[in-house]
C-alpha cells in the first residue's frame, strides 16, 4: 500500500489513520448522543430518562397579572395541560425566585402590560431581574441554556408603542439569556373581544408541541436525533446553537415548530371572521368600530347596535317608571322623566379604561374617530325606533301602566351617556341638532380627555365631565387613560366647561379605598371649571370582571356619600351647598348657590320646553334662563330621601340569611 515507506513509519501511520477513524467515529457518536440527551433535558430535566413519563420534571407556567385576566388565562392552561398529562406547576412571580429559572427546563408565562407599558406589581420583581441580567455580561448568555419557554402577551393596541411590551419584552430577554422559544410569542387584544379565542388557539399549540415532542415513550426524541444528524454538515458545536436561538434559525433544538407542525397564526385567525373583516375592517374598505365578536357580546347585554358605532339600551329606571315605581336620580335632581328617556351614544368607543366601567370593557377604545362614520339622522332615526321598540315590548309586563306606556312612545331626553365617549363621533353637533329639533333634551357626559371637543360644542341642556379623581396619580389609577398627556388633557376640559354659558356638572364616583379621602383635592378643583352642579355618586358593583379589582368592599353607603359631599360643601367656602339627594341611587347633588338658591328655594329642576324655545331662537342664552323649581321631597335632607311621592315605592323581598 504504501511500497516507499519503512515498515516502522508504516505502522505509525497505520495507527495514526485508526485513531483519527476511531475519534471521528467517537464525536459523531459524542456528537449524537449530546444531542439527544439536550433533546430530552429540555422536557424532562437534567438526569432524568425520556422514556419514563413518571420521572419527567413538573414544568412552571407563570402568570404576571394586575386584574387577574393573565392569571384567568393561565389557570386554563394548567387545565389544558393537566387533561393531557403535561405535569406544570401554577406559579405566581411574587412567590418565586427567579434565580431558579437557571433549574428549570420548561417555562410558560402569560404576561399582562400594565401602566405605561410596565409589568403588573406581581411580575415587576421577575421583569427587573431579567432584565438586569440579560444585561449583565457577568451573567453570560447561556446561564438559561437548559430552558424552552412560550409567553403569550394580554394588552391593548389602543396604548400603541406599549403593546403588549411586558410580554415581548420577556421573550427578548429569555432568549437573551440563552433559553429558546418553545413556540411563537402569542398576542392577545383585550379589545377586540377574540382574547380568548387567540388564547386557546396558542395554548392548543404549545400542548401540541409538547405532547409531539414526548411522544409515546419518547420514540420522538429518538427519530427527531437521526434526522437532524443527517441534515447538517460538520460537527454540532453550542456556539451554533446558541448563534441559530439568537438569529431565530432552523437549528434542531431551537425550532421545535418543525416538529409539530406550525400552527394557525392570530393573523390567520381573526382573517377567517366573517363577513372577510379582519379586525374589524372591511377588506379593502374602511375599518367598522364594532366587529362581529364584539356585536355579539354588547347584544348578549341587552344593546341594540346602531350602524356600525352607536348603540342604545333600555335602562332599568325606564322599567321602573313604566311601572310607576320611581324614577332614577335625573327625575329628582332635575325633572327627568324616567319612563320617557332614551339612553344611547353615538361612539361605544373610549379613551379610558376605568376600574369600576360598569360595561366590564366590551367596548372599544382609541385616542382618535379612526372608523367608519355613520350619518347623525340615520343614527337618531335608528335610536329613536329601537328604543320605541322596546317600550311597546314592555306592554303585558305586570305592573306597566298603559298612560306611562304611551307616553314612554314619545321620548323627551336622551342620555348620551350609555358608554364609551360620545364627543369624539365627530358629526356630535348635527345630532345634537337632530335631537333638539325633536325636542328631545340632550345630557351629554364627556370623560375629559378631549377639550377642544367640549369647546366646539353646540348648547347642551346639561353637560357633564367626570371627574372620576382628584389627582394625576390617583386619575392614572382609575381612569386608566390611553393618553400620556392625560392630566393636561384633563384640566384643559375642565376649563373649556367653564367657558360654558349652559347648565354643567362634575361628576364623582366614589370609590371606597381609591378616592373618598380626596376632598381637599377634589375642591382645589372647583375653581378650574366652575360648574353650575356637581354630582357625587357611590360606585355601583356590577359583579365580577376580568378587568377589575372592585368588590362590595369598594362600594360607599349612603352616609358615607353624604359625609363626603357635605365635606366638600364646606370647603367651598360658600360657593355650593348640598341641594338634592336620590337615597336609592346612592347619589347626592351640590349646587351653585348664587345661581340656583332663589330666596331660599332650590331651583335644579329644568323647564324643558323652554329650554328647546331658547335654542330655537337661536339666540345666547345661559343656564339660568331655563331653571325651575325643586320640589320639596327632592331636597336634601327630605323625609322622602329624593323619592317622587307620586309614585309607589316597591320593595323586593330579600331572603338574605342573617349574619348574627
Amino acid at each position: 500500500m504504501y511500497p516507499s515507506l519503512p515498515p516502522t513509519r508504516l505502522t505509525l501511520l497505520t495507527l495514526l489513520s485508526a485513531t483519527a477513524t476511531f475519534y471521528f467515529l467517537y464525536k459523531s457518536r459524542h456528537r449524537h448522543s449530546r444531542l439527544l440527551t439536550r433533546l430530552c433535558q429540555a422536557v424532562t430535566g437534567p438526569g432524568l430518562r425520556c422514556g419514563n413519563p413518571a420521572s419527567y420534571k413538573r414544568g412552571k407556567l407563570l402568570f404576571l397579572s394586575q386584574t387577574d385576566t393573565s392569571k384567568n388565562l393561565a389557570q386554563r392552561l394548567h387545565a389544558l395541560l393537566t387533561l393531557n398529562d403535561l405535569p406544570f406547576d401554577l406559579v405566581d412571580p411574587k412567590d418565586y425566585e427567579p434565580e431558579d429559572l437557571c433549574k428549570e427546563s420548561l417555562v410558560l408565562i402569560v404576561a399582562s402590560t400594565w401602566e405605561n407599558g410596565g409589568a403588573p406589581e406581581n411580575g415587576v420583581f421577575l421583569v427587573n431581574w431579567l432584565t438586569e441580567s440579560a444585561d449583565d455580561f457577568r451573567v453570560g448568555a447561556l446561564v438559561l441554556k437548559e430552558c424552552k419557554y412560550a409567553v403569550f402577551g394580554v394588552g391593548s393596541r389602543s396604548y400603541g408603542e406599549t403593546y403588549n411590551a411586558v410580554a415581548r419584552g420577556v421573550s427578548v430577554k429569555l432568549r437573551k439569556l440563552g433559553a429558546s422559544e418553545l413556540v411563537e410569542l402569542g398576542e392577545g387584544d383585550v379589545d377586540e373581544a377574540d382574547l380568548d379565542e387567540v388564547f386557546d388557539l396558542w395554548s392548543k399549540k404549545v400542548v401540541g408541541v409538547l405532547k409531539d415532542k414526548l411522544g409515546e415513550n419518547g420514540q420522538h426524541f429518538e427519530n427527531y436525533g437521526v434526522e437532524c444528524e443527517s441534515e447538517g454538515e460538520g460537527e454540532f458545536s453550542e456556539e451554533d446553537d446558541d448563534e441559530d436561538a439568537e438569529n431565530g434559525g432552523d437549528s434542531a433544538i431551537v425550532d421545535l415548530e418543525d416538529i409539530a407542525g406550525k400552527g394557525p397564526s392570530r393573523r390567520s385567525v381573526v382573517a377567517t371572521k366573517a363577513n372577510g373583516k379582519v379586525n374589524g375592517e372591511v377588506l379593502n374598505g374602511e375599518k367598522e368600530m364594532v366587529t362581529p365578536v364584539l356585536r355579539a357580546n354588547l347584544e348578549k347585554q341587552g344593546y341594540k347596535i346602531i350602524g356600525s358605532h352607536s348603540g342604545v339600551k333600555l335602562c332599568r329606571w325606564t322599567k321602573s317608571q313604566l311601572r310607576g315605581r320611581g324614577g332614577c336620580y335625573k327625575h329628582s335632581f332635575y325633572g327627568i322623566e324616567s319612563h320617557r328617556c332614551m339612553e344611547t351614544t353615538p361612539s361605544l368607543a373610549c379613551a379610558n379604561k376605568c376600574v369600576f366601567c360598569w360595561r366590564h370593557h366590551t367596548n372599544p377604545v382609541g385616542k382618535s374617530w379612526k372608523w367608519k362614520m355613520d350619518d347623525p339622522l340615520v343614527i337618531v332615526d335608528t335610536a329613536i325606533e329601537l328604543h320605541t321598540k322596546m317600550i311597546r315590548q314592555m306592554k303585558g309586563v305586570p305592573g306597566v301602566k298603559a298612560e306611562r306606556l304611551s307616553e314612554g312612545l314619545s321620548p323627551r331626553h336622551c342620555a348620551l351617556s350609555l358608554v364609551g365617549e360620545p364627543i369624539m363621533y365627530p358629526e356630535i353637533n348635527a345630532l345634537v341638532d337632530e335631537l333638539h329639533r325633536r325636542r328631545i333634551s340632550t345630557f351629554l357626559v364627556t370623560n375629559a380627555q378631549f377639550p377642544e371637543r367640549i369647546k366646539m360644542l353646540k348648547p347642551i341642556t346639561q353637560l357633564y365631565v367626570s371627574v372620576d379623581a382628584a389627582t394625576k396619580d390617583s386619575l392614572k389609577a382609575i381612569d386608566r387613560p390611553l393618553f400620556g398627556d392625560f392630566w393636561e388633557r384633563f384640566i384643559d376640559s375642565l376649563k373649556s366647561l367653564r367657558e360654558k354659558q349652559q347648565r354643567t356638572v362634575y361628576r364623582l364616583t366614589l370609590v371606597k379605598g381609591w378616592n373618598t379621602e380626596d376632598v381637599d383635592a377634589y375642591s382645589s378643583l372647583f375653581d378650574v371649571g366652575s360648574p353650575d352642579f356637581i354630582e357625587i355618586k357611590g360606585v355601583t358593583y356590577c359583579g365580577s370582571s376580568a378587568t377589575s379589582k372592585l368588590t362590595m368592599e369598594n362600594v360607599p353607603w349612603h352616609s358615607d356619600v353624604k359625609e363626603f359631599s357635605e365635606a366638600l360643601a364646606q370647603k367651598s367656602n360658600g360657593m355650593y351647598e348640598v341641594a338634592c339627594e336620590h337615597v336609592h341611587s346612592c347619589c347626592v347633588l351640590l349646587a351653585k348657590v348664587d345661581k340656583f338658591k332663589v330666596n331660599g328655594q332650590w331651583y335644579t329642576w329644568i323647564d324643558y320646553d323652554k329650554f328647546h324655545d331658547l335654542v330655537s331662537a337661536g339666540e345666547p342664552f345661559t343656564s339660568k334662563d331655563y331653571m325651575a323649581p325643586t320640589p320639596s321631597w327632592a331636597v336634601y335632607g327630605a323625609e322622602e330621601g329624593g323619592f317622587d311621592p307620586l309614585q309607589s315605592r316597591f320593595r323586593k323581598e330579600r331572603h338574605h340569611k342573617s349574619s348574627r
